[in-house]
């Protein structure tokens, strides 16, 4: 028999009529040292519980204060296995779960073209959200999603959790407090596209609903290699009905970091110039290596490039890993990756901040960060504003490289400016029943 547990919701609605019947605590509601009483504790419902989604579950069950009582998956192998190991709840279509009442926050780790369809109900339903990156499958997207964040007044955390590591904050805090001098270039890049797959049409595997995988994505002949590659390089990921690529997949961690560093979470780069390139054969048909010059209204210079692309910079400098942002001044440079953290003169890694220095928002634990703000409903480290601004530069480098162009971007009314077949870029078609 599955194990009864008491959430959040179900506490304080129980507690709240126990005037007329007896109620009796149960030592699971009065919590324990390595979970929150019941009162304290956030409902979790998880969507999408793949790789990543699984990942995410996990680390989830760490923080004291969650308890995760549901997964929606239409693949039934994946559901069957957290039903199993923790005793949730299990749905294919995540509607089930946006209806329940007892559940306070959705954590959303489905492919790309899912995440703002489920963003916008799950505000609408009154649930919190972690969701992760990229953001959208286009800026109309992005925009849509974070209207229905405040619209709803939901918490919203990005999964950008390079925030709530000590390196990447302390980066950012050399560079806003001009210990490099004034701030002239940033340096961004991760890995870029892979070529290949198969377009060969395959059976549905029993217990997968690929129909409802799809969503508003458009109707295609099912293989493998669309989605069920078991090595990660799924086309979830690189083929653009369902995504942009790794520029923003992957993207999304060194923007982010590169607009924390340079104090632009409410804005983007106004021109975007450069070069890609895409494949011309295969399954997977998302920009492949890319290297584009972004110029920030406050005269900051960006170069955002694929790794390939910035090998040939990176390495003059500092050791390579797959992704990560460097902040030139002119007096120094500041370096971080998943790796470490380098600085020219090197001794700026063991400055400590002035109480009279800008401090960054803290963060140790980018999931129990979430849930204390489901709690307290403040803004958690990587809040919707992060999120679209950086997806942005992700879209708009995407477009220079599908146009061949210079993108001019007006950051206050968010349009591409004096660039009507670039524009077609910014929004997407979606199937019905589903619509933004």
């Amino acid at each position: 028999m599955k194990q009864l547990k008491l959430t959040r919701r179900q506490f304080i609605q129980s507690t709240a009529g126990a005037i007329a019947l007896p109620y009796v605590i149960t030592t699971s509601a009065l919590g324990s040292e390595t979970k929150s009483p019941a009162s304290e504790r956030v409902a979790l419902g998880h969507i999408g519980v793949g790789g990543q989604g699984s990942g995410l579950l996990s680390a989830f069950l760490q923080v004291k204060e969650v308890q995760s009582v549901a997964v929606a998956d239409p693949n039934k192998e994946r559901r069957d296995k957290w039903v199993s190991s923790i005793g949730c709840d299990a749905y294919n279509d995540f509607r089930d779960i946006l209806a329940r009442d007892d559940i306070d926050a959705v954590v959303v780790a489905t492919p790309d073209h899912w995440h703002v369809p489920i963003a916008i109900l799950a505000a609408k339903a009154g649930k919190d959200m972690y969701i992760e990156k990229p953001l959208g499958l286009s800026i109309e997207q992005d925009q849509a999603a974070r209207k229905a964040v405040r619209d709803y007044n939901r918490v919203f955390q990005y999964g950008t959790q390079q925030r709530s590591d000590r390196n990447f904050r302390f980066a950012c805090e050399l560079a806003r407090n001009k210990y490099i001098g004034e701030l002239k270039e940033i340096h961004a890049w991760c890995s870029g596209g892979i070529r290949g797959g198969s377009t060969k049409p395959e059976p549905v595997p029993e217990g997968f609903d690929y129909d409802f995988w799809l969503g508003p994505a458009p109707v295609k002949p099912f293989n493998t290699d669309r989605c069920l590659r078991a090595d990660g390089l799924k086309g979830g990921y690189h083929i653009y009905d369902y995504a942009i690529g790794f520029i923003a997949g992957w993207g999304a961690h060194p923007l982010d970091i590169a607009q924390w560093g340079n104090n632009t979470d409410n804005t983007a780069p106004v021109i975007y110039e450069g070069t890609g390139t895409l494949p011309h054969d295969g399954l997977f048909d998302t920009t492949l290596d890319w290297d584009i010059n972004c110029t920030y209204e406050n005269g900051v210079k960006m170069k955002f490039m694929s790794m390939k692309v910035a090998g040939r910079i990176v390495r003059k400098y500092r050791p390579m890993h797959d992704h990560g942002t460097t902040f030139i001044g002119d007096k120094g440079w500041v370096s971080v990756d998943r790796a470490g953290i380098y600085a020219d003169p090197p001794e700026l890694l063991a400055l400590t901040l002035k109480p009279t220095d800008i401090h960054l928002y803290k963060s140790n634990n980018h999931y129990a960060n979430f849930t204390r703000c489901v709690i307290s409903r403040k803004d958690p480290i990587s809040p919707i504003e992060a999120a679209v601004q950086s997806d942005f530069i992700s879209h708009l480098s995407d477009i220079v490289v599908r146009t061949g162009r210079t993108i001019k971007w007006d950051p206050k009314n968010e349009k591409i400016i004096g660039d009507k077949d670039a524009e077609r870029y910014t929004t997407r078609t979606m199937r019905s029943p589903w619509h933004l």
